[in-house]
């Protein structure tokens, strides 16, 4: 089992920036690859970001540029800086880690990006 709590989410102008955070407990051993996710209201959940164990990233393509994806292995967080944010990336933020090949989900972190 992996537990997963995000924080860093909370309102911010656009053009603002934010930085999430992810701690996973439990199993850590077994984690691969961590991510996230975001569904907005009225969207389905859509893919953000992942970083694999020894630090290969993947990106939503129409977000290269302005997020971020890192890990600290150390601490057991990954972290998911976003700059130059829109109102369009407005959502709940997931986190996601694979463990043993099993997918665990932290409870979501609201970003509202609003004037």
């Amino acid at each position: 089992q992996v537990q997963l709590v995000e924080s860093g989410g909370g309102l911010v102008q656009p053009g603002g920036s934010l930085r999430l955070s992810c701690a996973a407990s439990g199993s850590i051993f077994t984690m691969n690859t961590m991510g996230w996710y975001r569904q907005a209201p009225g969207k389905e959940r859509e893919f953000v970001a992942h970083i694999t164990r020894d630090g290969s990233t993947n990106y939503l393509n129409s977000l290269k540029g302005r997020f971020t994806i890192s890990r600290d292995n150390a601490k057991n967080t990954v972290y998911l800086q976003m700059n130059s944010l829109k109102p369009e990336d407005t959502a709940v933020y997931y986190c996601k880690a694979d463990a043993s090949g099993w997918p665990y989900w932290g409870q979501g972190t609201q970003v509202t990006v609003s004037s």
